[in-house]
């Protein structure tokens, strides 16, 4: 219901993302994309679970995501489904990025891609990749938590 108020509509959420990394920070960047790849969006055909986040040359991209083709259109005006796409971030938090990619072990994964008035935003996530243990204590906070309000709702 809130989102709704906030001009904020989600179009695919990276779930795997935070089982898989800690994220530590998070960022929204603007995405630069094609006509076609905006119509596949606005029909939900995208996937980001494989995709991750790299600043080359003083610019931040998006690889391994994947935008399936407009179907209404022809192939000629179509677009590559796994194109890489620039990330519109501001210079600062650029800057920032490199500093803390540079650290051992940080990962920029995508966490979020919505529409926020009207334009495709992108919620990236700063990530510490776990380890098995850390996944499996996650797993068992969870188990606990749904237990506890099992628990909660008999009583």
């Amino acid at each position: 219901m809130g989102e709704k108020n906030s001009g904020i509509k989600i179009i695919t959420d990276n779930r795997k993302a935070r089982f898989q990394y800690e994220i530590l920070d998070t960022y929204e960047a603007g995405i630069a994309l094609t006509g076609t790849e905006v119509k596949s969006i606005r029909e939900g055909r995208v996937n980001i679970r494989d995709a991750y986040g790299l600043v080359r040359g003083g610019e931040v991209w998006l690889l391994n995501g994947h935008i399936s083709p407009y179907q209404a259109s022809g192939q000629y005006f179509n677009h590559d489904p796994k194109r890489t796409r620039k990330l519109l971030l501001k210079r600062r938090e650029i800057s920032k990025l490199v500093g803390k990619l540079e650290q051992k072990g940080l990962t920029l994964v995508p966490l979020k891609m919505y529409f926020k008035r009207g334009w495709v935003k992108v919620t990236l996530g700063l990530g510490k990749g776990k380890k098995l243990y850390d996944k499996r204590e996650t797993l068992k906070a969870r188990q606990t938590k749904r237990d506890i309000e099992r628990a909660l709702k008999q009583y």
